[in-house]
């Protein structure tokens, strides 16, 4: 039986509600891979509204985790703290809520899916798992008052789960046979180092973060380096990744590779440059708060590129026929 077919048998429905439960409680491919693209926007937008509570000085807008204030769970009136820091510091946590949420419910359909896969379910598992870690890690960066070694671990902690969230966006579309290369050995390899630099350029930008004049409330300490020094390592790994994408580029066309990974390629060149502009304006116009957030959501669609280029140099082969979903017994038969 194929996806259209196991799709098919689900009733259709001009509700959203409906459909959406119909996503989760008994899903095909397609859903789970909606439902996984939903949980890659989600993480990447969680970036960018961290990127907006450090430039606000929000960061301690809640000052206590798990509550917002000290005897309330939302935000209630303080004299430390402004009500406008506190809705934008609590707005970021409800999105958390709303990726959870995301995570539980990918789980619950690759759980419900049929037949089930086993590495797609545990791709599945880790979304959940990992956001409820992110919370524990946010509510640490809080307690040690934006400790800026804490608030770098909990900016790091996004990109490593959307490893896992990248990787079943994937996954949920293709096949389980083994994986076939489908450009040389030596430019996978490639591939997976320039994914590596972006990962370095990443973890080198919070050093930079904690380093500069956006620290999240005007109390936390930073590091003590000189912005000149990380902001100069920061730009040669980012040169050092431009160059490394330029040679992935040239090598995926001189070794005729499959359309997607051709563009995935020119589309990670073309952040790089992008991201760069952005990099020496911003620096060169004295950090404004608004390029910053600008600057940390393109680097997560960077990263998100990247993967996106390394696992589209194989191929597992094309779903099996699958089964038609799971039916509710109280649910009648269609005649």
């Amino acid at each position: 039986m194929s996806e259209r077919t196991a799709s098919a048998s689900v009733p259709a429905s001009v509700n959203p509600l409906t459909r959406a439960w119909h996503a989760v409680w008994r899903p095909t491919p397609r859903s789970l891979r909606v439902l996984a693209l939903l949980g890659v926007i989600g993480n990447a937008g969680i970036v960018a509204t961290g990127g907006a509570v450090r430039v606000t000085k929000s960061g301690l807008g809640c000052p206590t985790w798990p509550r917002c204030t000290g005897d309330s769970f939302v935000p209630t009136a303080h004299a430390d703290h402004a009500a406008i820091n506190m809705a934008i510091e609590f707005g970021n946590r409800m999105l958390t809520f709303a990726v959870l949420a995301v995570g539980l419910a990918v789980f619950v359909a690759a759980l419900r899916l049929r037949p089930r896969r086993r590495d797609v379910l545990l791709l599945a598992l880790a979304q959940p798992m990992s956001v409820v870690a992110q919370a524990i890690i946010g509510g640490i960066v809080v307690l040690t008052k934006l400790h800026p070694a804490s608030v770098s671990v909990h900016f790091l902690i996004s990109p490593t789960l959307l490893i896992f969230c990248v990787a079943l966006w994937v996954r949920a579309g293709e096949g389980d046979a083994p994986p076939r290369p489908l450009v040389p050995q030596g430019l996978r390899r490639l591939s997976l180092a320039l994914a590596a630099a972006i990962w370095l350029v990443l973890a080198a930008g919070t050093v930079v973060t904690g380093t500069g004049p956006h620290s999240g409330d005007t109390d936390s300490r930073r590091y003590g380096f000189s912005i000149e020094d990380v902001a100069r390592v920061h730009a040669l790994l980012a040169w050092a990744t431009v160059i490394l994408s330029i040679a992935v580029l040239l090598w995926v066309r001189r070794a005729d590779a499959p359309r997607a990974t051709r563009r995935w390629a020119l589309a990670l060149l073309g952040l790089l440059v992008a991201q760069g502009a952005i990099g020496y304006v911003q620096y060169f116009l004295g950090v404004p708060g608004a390029l910053v957030v600008l600057h940390m959501a393109v680097s997560v669609i960077l990263w998100i590129v990247g993967l996106r280029l390394y696992l589209s140099m194989r191929d597992r082969g094309p779903l099996a026929a699958t089964a038609p979903p799971a039916r509710d017994e109280h649910q009648p038969v269609p005649a």
